[in-house]
């Protein structure tokens, strides 16, 4: 990022022009402040969280999402007064944005019916199958639509009091501003959209009414929030939900917010990732790539999930859901590990040892493979996970290898899926990463671009991620009437951007290649150890 001058980064707080972004990941909840120059990062804050499994579902305590918020924000607080002797209690615009999909279930008064029902739940294997051959589209596991019907399926006592659904994004959302509107890219994770209107496709909403008939208390169309593009008025924010983000009562009712949208929408934005012919990889506890289409995929793909880009243009989306949680477990042993004899290192210092050791080792990782399964995951077509570290016995077993099989494997079965757009004939100009372990300079970076075959940027400007990118959706509020979302990102955002390319090493390539084919193979192994363990 561009670093801030007091003087402009104070000014544009003290008049309230500043930005606020929320973002709640899978692991924290962040807040980032941008200022009038959307790259100027004036305040940061963060609160960390962890998804639970309850009663075989994945979820997270709804209390948390409000103790997180206010954490989040009170420590941005306290780092904008910090850096710039001010504490903000207003802003030009606020964006909320979380992880995607999932299940949030609300009756008439507002209140949660069941525990919320996130993106990483498989249970909805039988509504998955049902609704895609129905659609004529994939409709994934995770997708809401999933959930609600699944619930339909099981005949769940709560169903016919749901008045309304949601994501995490929407529902904070409206929580701040009394509207239940959400924008068309974390929409697009509900159900799909129409990219001729934005907004949710007709036909196929008529044929889930007419199949779910007198299971549901209403039309889908009511149940689920409206949907926005970029740009879009979505509300302010009321008395309630200032005090709702902000306790102390310093945060003043009235400001504008954005449309709220999933991890991926800004993801795209964070990496000017919303053009044709581009595409964003984004590796946290999940990992997936966005890829903007120039036209119709020919064929239905289970590996592929269509969804929209915040301004409601076609996106092929390759989800998995486990991506550097596993890796981050094995960096955990080796920092244990320096601890324990005596020359301890911090996290950064251990993963930035082990991805520098993995540049020594071999293309193909030795003949090593590592699976980074903690949860099921529907491309490789496993309902459940086993982690797994798998050798022969004349593999070469050195740490380079290991930790190289390592990284390699949070691209695995994100290669699988990127294949099947290969063979759609679908063509990337360039691929733009974020997440923790691009950290490292060069490292993971290089790793993925022979995976994917094609240039890896990384860029100053997706450090802070999807806060950042939900910051500047909220500051494009006041140029959604000049400019196209694209027009703003190039030329008024990224214009200026610092980006490191990766061109793919034919070395890498060939050695992915070797890696993905022994990867597959191998998921026979990991089947039976979900099978057997």
């Amino acid at each position: 990022m561009t670093s801030p001058t007091a003087a402009s980064g104070a000014d544009d707080i003290r008049a309230g022009r500043a930005s606020l972004g929320i973002e709640l990941g899978s692991t924290r909840i962040k807040a980032c402040l941008i200022g009038s120059d959307p790259t100027e990062v004036l305040a940061t804050g963060s609160f960390t969280w962890e998804n639970r499994l309850e009663d075989g579902l994945w979820t997270y305590a709804i209390d948390e999402v409000w103790t997180g918020l206010q954490a989040a924000y009170a420590a941005l607080v306290a780092d904008a007064e910090r850096q710039h002797g001010i504490r903000p209690s207003s802003f030009g615009a606020i964006g909320v944005s979380a992880m995607m999909h999932g299940y949030l279930a609300f009756d008439e008064a507002g209140e949660l019916l069941v525990p919320f029902r996130t993106w990483r739940n498989t249970n909805t294997g039988a509504a998955s199958a049902e609704l895609t051959e129905l659609l004529g589209v994939n409709i994934p596991l995770r997708w809401s639509i999933a959930h609600l019907h699944q619930a339909v399926i099981d005949g769940e006592a709560h169903v016919p009091r749901i008045a309304g659904v949601n994501t995490l994004a929407g529902y904070v959302h409206h929580k701040l501003t009394g509207r239940r509107v959400l924008g068309v890219g974390d929409a697009s994770g509900m159900f799909p959209i129409d990219s001729a209107t934005r907004d949710y496709d007709e036909r196929m909403l008529r044929a889930y009414d007419a199949h779910a008939a007198g299971r549901l208390p209403r039309p889908l169309v009511e149940i689920l929030p409206a949907a926005l593009s970029a740009g879009a008025d979505a509300g302010a924010l009321t008395t309630e939900g200032a005090a709702l983000l902000d306790p102390s009562g310093a945060l003043q009712p009235g400001i504008r917010l954005c449309p709220p949208e999933g991890d991926a929408g800004t993801g795209m934005v964070a990496t000017n990732s919303v053009a044709p012919r581009t595409g964003n990889v984004s590796a946290g506890t999940s990992i997936f790539a966005m890829v903007v289409l120039e036209r119709p995929l020919t064929e239905v793909h289970h590996e592929l999930d269509l969804v929209t880009t915040p301004a409601g243009d076609a996106v092929a989306m390759v989800h998995c859901n486990n991506g550097a949680s596993e890796l981050a477990a094995w960096a955990g042993l080796f920092t244990r590990f320096s601890a324990a004899a005596g020359q301890p290192l911090d996290d950064d210092a251990v993963f930035d040892a082990l991805f520098r050791e993995a540049l020594d080792g071999e293309a193909d990782a030795g003949g090593l493979i590592a699976y980074n399964h903690l949860a099921g995951e529907p491309i490789a077509g496993l309902d459940a996970g086993r982690p797994l570290f798998v050798r022969t016995p004349d593999s070469a077993f050195t740490l380079a290898n290991f930790i190289r099989s390592q990284l390699y494997g949070v691209f695995g079965t994100l290669a699988l899926g990127m294949q099947v757009l290969a063979d759609e004939g679908v063509e990337l100009d360039r691929m733009f990463a974020h997440g923790g372990m691009f950290r490292t300079a060069g490292v993971a970076q290089r790793f993925l671009a022979g995976a994917l075959g094609a240039p890896v940027a990384v860029g100053e400007l997706a450090s802070e991620g999807g806060a950042w990118g939900i910051a500047v959706l909220a500051s494009y509020l006041a140029h959604a009437d000049a400019l196209s979302l694209g027009d703003y990102l190039e030329h008024q955002v990224f214009a200026a951007a610092s980006l490191s390319t990766t061109e793919p090493d034919p070395a890498d390539v060939a050695g992915f290649a070797a890696y993905l084919d022994r990867y597959r193979a191998g998921l026979a192994v990991e089947a039976a150890a979900v099978a057997s363990l």
